[in-house]
């Protein structure tokens, strides 16, 4: 089984437009919750969310080609070139028959699909739909539309679990890596689904917080007035390539993923299980796969989206896996990013990497009144970012569905 190495990153996230700005965002607790701009929410229950900011495509991608993509691949499409830059990567001295694409996202082109149904709506019932309709809307296009760009014509798919897509997507480059079927996968994930439709269907799900006094504190992971998450936009990308490839092309080596864990509840359309027996699974796996113990991970990034049931089933879960553990950070970055839904586990993966290569835990910011159960039974890093040592990160990531995904990456030791 061949090593496999992350050498670019890319991220375009609700608190920062490239990797740089989104790490420091995070290290130093930003919130990226605000009024919603891109509708009137003024018959909506929920009136923020957490949008992406100073953000023009046409600074990154030119007309035509955003008039060709709805927005989720738009965003794919940006972080993919920051990565690849970041990898330093010469396409044209490489094999693209050995390079793939496998990208996820939960929902693909929704905001196409919306818009181009309330012009049908509207109209005199003529179809008038844009060539492009369907190519823009199908959650396979970012896929697609990267391989054409970078010409790799290698292994190229796209995954779907819910919010657990983005880690899925990842965890299957990993697996491909490993097994010899291509020497680099571009991976990660990529939501646009700040829609008047997605907002009204999470909400009437009472899966959103309403806390429309407060956006900025919405999100408040592990608390005990959590009310609900707070729905995000963006993307992350990695470069994952062997080891022996990644040395052959003289790369920078970011850090290295050590293992994936894939599971399911098998419980619930949309409530996780109470006791976090698919988490549990999925978490064991993962680090079985790594080839570690519990008592090796130094950093949980966790799924945390602020709702009632499902924090404490995540906290349920880590409790059966690691124990009693206080000296294990455990933060939720969706206190600060919101819950980018198939995106969320890719730009997860990015803090993990981060907090590896730059010996800090960010925090969770929001929650002043932690879970009682738990808040000493694990250091829930709220407030402020920690240094510390991290050798070992791992990412949780669930799905409506019940699907489960949680990857765990390392420090590259040659």
């Amino acid at each position: 089984m061949k090593r496999v190495v992350v050498t670019g990153l890319g991220a375009l996230t609700p608190i920062g437009n490239n990797t740089e700005d989104f790490w420091n965002g995070l290290v130093n607790g930003v919130s990226g919750s605000a009024p919603i701009t891109r509708f009137d929410t003024s018959a909506f229950k929920t009136k923020f969310a957490c949008e992406l900011k100073n953000f023009d495509p046409l600074n990154f991608i030119d007309k035509s080609e955003a008039r060709r993509n709805d927005l989720f691949t738009q965003y794919a499409l940006i972080a993919v070139e920051e990565a690849v830059k970041n990898a330093g990567i010469n396409f044209e001295s490489l094999n693209r028959n050995r390079i793939g694409v496998i990208w996820g996202s939960g929902n693909g082109g929704i905001i196409t699909f919306e818009e181009q149904v309330k012009e049908f709506v509207k109209g005199d019932g003529t179809p008038r739909f844009s060539p492009f309709f369907i190519p823009k809307i199908i959650v396979d296009i970012a896929s697609g539309i990267i391989s054409i760009k970078y010409g790799l014509r290698g292994v190229n798919f796209t995954t779907v679990s819910a919010c657990a897509t983005s880690n899925t997507a990842i965890i299957d480059a990993f697996n491909y890596i490993k097994w010899g079927k291509a020497d680099m996968i571009i991976t990660g994930g990529s939501e646009a689904p700040i829609t008047a439709s997605a907002v009204g269907g999470f909400s009437a799900a009472k899966a959103l917080s309403t806390n429309n006094e407060n956006p900025a504190g919405a999100s408040r992971p592990f608390d005990v007035n959590r009310d609900g998450f707070v729905m995000a936009e963006g993307a992350g990308a990695l470069v994952l390539e062997s080891l022996d490839h990644a040395l052959a092309r003289n790369a920078t080596i970011i850090g290295e993923i050590a293992g994936g864990g894939m599971a399911a509840d098998a419980y619930h359309m949309t409530g996780t299980h109470p006791e976090g027996e698919g988490a549990y699974l999925g978490m064991m796996e993962a680090i079985a796969d790594a080839g570690i113990q519990p008592s090796d991970i130094d950093y949980l990034n966790a799924h945390a989206t602020s709702t009632p049931l499902g924090d404490n089933s995540e906290l349920r879960a880590a409790e059966r896996v690691f124990g009693a553990a206080p000296q294990l950070h455990i933060s939720a970055t969706k206190s600060m990013t919101g819950h980018l839904l198939g995106a969320a586990g890719a730009v997860e993966a990015i803090a993990c990497i981060k907090a590896i290569e730059q010996g800090i835990i960010p925090p969770t910011i929001n929650t002043t009144q932690a879970e009682p159960d738990y808040a000493h039974k694990f250091n829930l890093t709220l407030g402020q970012a920690v240094k510390k040592e991290v050798n070992y990160a791992m990412s949780n990531t669930f799905g409506f569905g019940g699907h489960i995904a949680t990857a765990v990456f390392k420090k590259y030791w040659p």
